[in-house]
């Protein structure tokens, strides 16, 4: 690699930025995810999308025991979070939070790359992160 004075070589460069979390847990959505993990015995949280509902891609969410050998891993806010290689570009910047009302109590994408949803709200339309 050929080094010119006062400019950095661009792999340096790269090795020195941290990479960001595809997904991050709000403090509520952490300790939703806990409590439930304790209740069912499971060790991670899986986190992906699938190709669903009238606006193209639904969010989902399992536990999960083992990762599976593509899974991206990412730990945040003490929870072990799996995502399907296949979904991290869609992911990427996301926030999952867990919101309560007098109605009801579920889990919430806030998602950069979410460009339209349903009327109803269970199907989303993402596109795909650039890669950083």
């Amino acid at each position: 690699m050929i080094e010119r004075e006062g400019v950095r070589p661009y792999l340096s460069l790269m090795a020195r930025r941290p990479r960001p979390k595809p997904v991050k847990l709000s403090d509520a959505a952490a300790a939703r995810v806990k409590e439930i993990m304790e209740e069912r015995g499971a060790g991670y949280l899986r986190v992906g999308v699938k190709n669903g509902g009238c606006a193209g891609m639904e969010y989902v969410m399992d536990y999960s025991m083992a990762p599976e050998p593509l899974d991206e891993v990412v730990e945040d806010n003490g929870v072990t979070i799996l995502i399907d290689a296949k979904a991290v570009l869609f992911l990427l910047g996301s926030e999952v939070d867990f919101e309560v009302t007098p109605l009801h109590e579920k889990f919430v994408f806030n998602n950069p790359n979410q460009t339209d949803a349903c009327g109803c709200g269970e199907s989303v339309t993402i596109v795909p992160a650039a890669e950083a």
